[in-house]
């Protein structure tokens, strides 16, 4: 049977390690092109051998807006976009009201987001989806994560918004905001080791099969949020955290 992604074009940022290699693999195992942006090749250098004629890598950074508009351009060259996923994200430990920390990581998580769908919308088709990625955090705490639990509810109330605003083009948005999930932003806070297993052994107390999320798990929800499986939902946020809030 052939799947409803087969050679339509999906772009994806932060798209060179964990869910978004993940999504990238799984579009492509399903036939789609994949339009992947990150500021290194990274994991992608197998997937780029094994589908050279269906994933193009744009080097950038969502933080620069000359980046992101190289992105817009090529992204034109390569038809209209069916799938958006701006996934680029960054985790920094930091006291609550550091607001550089919120800054720093506002200009990925929110902003850079954002600014990847303002970059993108000229070629967005219609129908087309659009999936921002927040954080399971925003319905909970989590000492020295402050700022970038912040940016995700920011990010998060702004895509409520333009659900509404973009549905009159055709376009669907919504969020899926992982739980805990084996990926290297946990490597990236700035923990010991000996921290970090402290972290991730109190966290996994709280997930029902007893660990962490894998990256293709986050990705074949953010696969359904994309489908027209999904063409009734709206504005919604679906939380992927293995039960970490039900405890």
């Amino acid at each position: 049977m052939r799947s409803e992604f087969q050679d339509r074009l999906a772009v994806v940022t932060g798209a060179s390690s964990g869910i978004g290699l993940a999504l990238c693999a799984a579009l492509l195992q399903r036939g789609a092109r994949v339009l992947a942006m990150s500021r290194s090749l990274g994991g992608l250098q197998d997937l780029q051998a094994s589908h050279p004629e269906r994933l193009v890598w744009h080097a950038g950074d969502v933080t620069s807006s000359e980046d992101l508009a190289s992105l817009g351009l090529r992204a034109a060259q390569l038809g209209q976009v069916d799938y958006l996923v701006p996934n680029a994200g960054i985790a920094e430990l930091a006291e609550s009201l550091d607001l550089g920390a919120f800054d720093r990581q506002w200009a990925v998580n929110g902003a850079g987001a954002l600014n990847t769908l303002a970059a993108l919308r000229d070629s967005l088709a219609s129908p087309s989806s659009v999936v921002f990625i927040s954080s399971f955090l925003t319905r909970s705490t989590f000492p020295g994560l402050a700022a970038y639990i912040a940016s995700k509810a920011a990010l998060s109330a702004q895509a409520r918004t333009l659900a509404v605003e973009f549905a009159p083009v055709g376009v669907r948005i919504n969020l899926v905001s992982p739980g805990p999930t084996a990926t290297a932003i946990w490597g990236s806070l700035g923990l010991s080791e000996e921290q970090l297993d402290e972290v991730a052994d109190s966290v996994t107390q709280r997930l029902l099969p007893g660990h962490f999320l894998d990256a293709a798990a986050v990705a074949n929800v953010i696969l359904f949020q994309l489908s027209a499986g999904a063409r009734g939902v709206y504005g919604q946020d679906w939380v992927v955290d293995n039960g970490y809030s039900l405890s």
